[in-house]
């Protein structure tokens, strides 16, 4: 029997904010020394009183504008009761019945909901297991929690989903979402359903022949659900969910059941393991917050024109980017980049537009240009109206493809006429007829047994001629210019 993968992501990124979700206490997630940035609010003091963070607020507000979701007109924050060491006064505030988003689509992925929470302190154990240490620089912050609908089918999918996240968050300022800082922590329920126990509607789903129609997965007869908590990166993430797919499948063909139960993901062995039975809401035992006021969004100045203030979003500019015909990986490169993409926007409009100039110029930005920065982050691009007119020598046949990238480095190192800096170092192609005729003759009187080859049908030997031609001239002679002379001479 083959099982079908039905994966849900539940994604935390902190938000970037001056201060933490609750109180006034800096919000800096850089800070290495430990409890610096406290108060008697985010260690839990009793008689304290939280206050919200408005701007928190807003942020996660933008972020689901910018899926589509459905926001609020009402909102509650929640205490979600358990006792660990990283939350002092036993309980976190969270959303539990009126989050502030919800629904939307992401990357193809319904979602469920988005809400705000407190993150908690940092823990920290000696390798021996004596003791712990705990940080709580990081209590407090504003951490934005997204949850998906357990539609994702494959691991690659979800990290995809998860790339897409982060790229969204950038792009909005809402958080650096640096995975390797814990700025983004995913994690994923995964279970197996059987198609068996399904009804048609559940092929129709898979085979996609609903998607349009955003069918809700509930109605659906699902596995039993694992939840693999606090994946770091990407590769983790499709790493532990194959895995835990492989692991399942070999589980249930061997008659066996499947226990609702939180794992870890141990990324040198690439296994995942059991930590505890998997809680359900009601063991948190929410209710509303008596200390903070309920909200009414639309009641909010500040957030009612929130959706004019979005940015151009990661799908848009992939669109508007792929109708100038440059490579998907230039694009996504793009997308990612801003800085990188920006400059590539300002030297299309200096190149006016020209979609097959733009397309030349984004082959020297994504590789020339971009590999310079990666030697030395602190570079300073060209011009945008220098590097333009270097594609336009270029593509003029000024300029040979060596010489391009030779004076990419000479503009990006002096920022001066690319045409002054290419005459000085002789980088200007020849294309003269004259002189360049002079060459192909010289070429052949040099070489009378490649002509004899070429002459016998031997293609491939015009190449080594023209080679020896651009040999001759030192670099400078047009290569199609020389071919066609030397085919008219032979």
């Amino acid at each position: 029997m083959n099982y079908v993968p039905a994966i849900g992501m539940e994604i935390h990124a902190e938000l970037k904010t001056k201060t933490k979700m609750f109180c006034s206490s800096k919000n800096d997630p850089d800070e290495t020394r430990p409890n610096v940035n406290i108060c008697p609010v985010c260690m839990g003091h009793p008689g304290t009183l939280p206050v919200i963070n408005k701007e928190a607020v807003r942020q996660v507000l933008r972020v689901g504008l910018a899926v589509g979701g459905a926001i609020a007109d009402y909102s509650e924050f929640d205490r979600k009761n358990y006792f660990y060491p990283d939350i002092p006064k036993g309980y976190q505030l969270s959303q539990y019945r009126y989050p502030l988003v919800i629904g939307g689509m992401l990357s193809g992925v319904a979602l469920t909901r988005i809400h705000l929470e407190e993150d908690t302190a940092r823990s920290t154990h000696d390798g021996a297991g004596d003791e712990s240490l705990i940080d709580f620089n990081r209590a407090g912050v504003p951490l934005m929690e997204l949850v998906s609908e357990p539609v994702i089918q494959s691991a690659k999918e979800a990290a995809d989903f998860a790339r897409e996240l982060q790229l969204v968050l950038r792009t909005l300022g809402a958080s650096e979402a640096n995975m390797e800082k814990g700025e983004m922590r995913v994690e994923t329920n995964i279970s197996l359903a059987s198609p068996k126990a399904n009804s048609a509607a559940f092929t129709r789903l898979l085979t996609g022949s609903d998607a349009d129609q955003n069918l809700p997965w509930a109605p659906l007869t699902l596995g039993t659900k694992v939840e693999v908590k606090n994946l770091n990166s990407f590769r983790s993430v499709e790493r532990a969910i194959e895995y835990e797919i492989q692991r399942q499948t070999h589980a249930l063909k061997a008659g066996e059941s499947i226990v609702q139960e939180t794992r870890g993901w141990d990324e040198a062995k690439g296994v995942t393991f059991s930590q505890r039975s998997k809680e359900s809401s009601h063991d948190y035992r929410y209710f509303p917050d008596p200390d903070l006021p309920t909200l009414r969004i639309s009641q909010i100045e500040e957030f009612k024109n929130l959706r004019e203030s979005l940015p151009k979003l990661p799908w848009q500019k992939r669109e508007r980017l792929t109708a100038l015909c440059i490579k998907a990986e230039d694009v996504e490169m793009y997308v990612a980049d801003e800085t990188l993409g920006a400059y590539f926007d300002q030297v299309s409009a200096a190149l006016g537009g020209d979609a097959a100039l733009a397309a030349l110029a984004s082959n020297y930005i994504s590789s020339d240009l971009a590999g310079m920065r990666k030697t030395d982050a602190q570079i300073a691009f060209p011009d945008p109206a220098h590097f333009a007119e270097l594609i336009r020598m270029a593509a003029r046949g000024e300029l040979s493809s060596r010489g391009a990238k030779d004076l990419l480095a000479k503009i990006t190192a002096h920022d001066a006429d690319p045409h002054a800096l290419a005459e000085s170092a002789g980088l200007l192609q020849e294309s003269g007829k004259r002189a360049l005729g002079a060459l192909a003759d010289t070429v052949i009187a040099a070489h009378p047994e490649l002509v004899a080859e070429f002459k016998g049908g031997k293609e491939s030997v015009l190449q080594r001629l023209i080679g020896e031609g651009i040999k001759a001239s030192g670099g400078r002679a047009n290569p199609e210019v020389l071919a066609r002379l030397l085919r008219e001479r032979i």
